[in-house]
């Protein structure tokens, strides 16, 4: 069957659903990218890590277009045009609160069941944005650092404790920003690494060993930026911030 696609300049009807799936350096043309598909009924879905990219898209086409987004579960590695995976993993989707379905998510959610997506749409989509951001801080950092899949973290308890104290940073921001991340939270993704394939790696480990740029200023960045805004020393992060940065210029 022949792949279709669109191409940016293409002048077509407008999309009824947008899903952005591109790294954090590449959102930027993304969003320029999808100018001749957005129309007034859009819907646009943003999957990529950290918690700034709806407001980044929102910026160029409306808040009321977005549904905050992110996937969680997978452990699909990429090696140059093919995909492996043991785990299809879940998107999580909604409005910043959920107890009733707004049209948009309802549409959304009519659509993956008919495609049979798998999804969550939580009642509080804010906190759930924060722990995938608290877990990516942890786990996608530390293992890019130390080379390390998922089977690593599934052995050995020192390399769940420097992810814990990774996002331990980021639970006492989500304190001061209202969002209330607490120590239990981390321990709710200790339960999911357990179930991946031990062979899996996280989406930076990849980038690191393909030799591509990674995402640590949405990651140790944002979380240092914040620890400065709420007066929150990030040491842990601070130190994982330098490290990448160090191994990204050594490629």
């Amino acid at each position: 069957m022949p792949f279709q696609f669109i191409r940016p300049g293409e002048i077509v009807p407008h999309a009824d659903l947008i899903i952005i799936a591109v790294k954090q350096h590449q959102l930027q043309q993304a969003i320029e990218d999808i100018r001749n598909f957005v129309g007034e009924e859009t819907i646009i879905l943003s999957l990529l890590n950290g918690i700034v990219s709806e407001e980044m898209i929102g910026h160029k086409y409306g808040m009321e277009k977005l549904l905050y987004s992110f996937v969680v579960a997978t452990d699909a590695v990429r090696e140059e045009t093919h995909v492996h995976y043991s785990k299809v993993g879940t998107i999580y989707l909604g409005e910043k609160c959920n107890t009733t379905y707004s049209p948009k998510v309802t549409a959304v959610k009519e659509l993956f069941d008919r495609a049979g997506i798998p999804y969550v749409i939580p009642e509080n989509m804010m906190y759930e944005l924060w722990w995938k951001f608290c877990m990516n801080v942890g786990i996608n950092q530390t293992s890019a650092v130390l080379r390390a899949p998922y089977g690593v973290y599934q052995k050995q308890k020192e390399a769940r404790e420097l992810m814990q104290m990774a996002c331990q940073e980021v639970v006492q921001i989500s304190e001061k920003a209202g969002i209330g991340l607490t120590k239990e939270s981390i321990g709710r993704y200790f339960d999911i690494v357990a179930n991946v394939s031990p062979e899996g790696k996280t989406s930076m480990l990849q980038d690191v060993e393909a030799g591509r740029r990674t995402e640590v200023e949405i990651f140790a960045g944002t979380v240092i930026e914040m620890g400065r805004k709420y007066g929150i020393p990030t040491p842990v992060n601070d130190v994982l911030y330098h490290m990448l940065h160090i191994i990204e210029q050594n490629y």
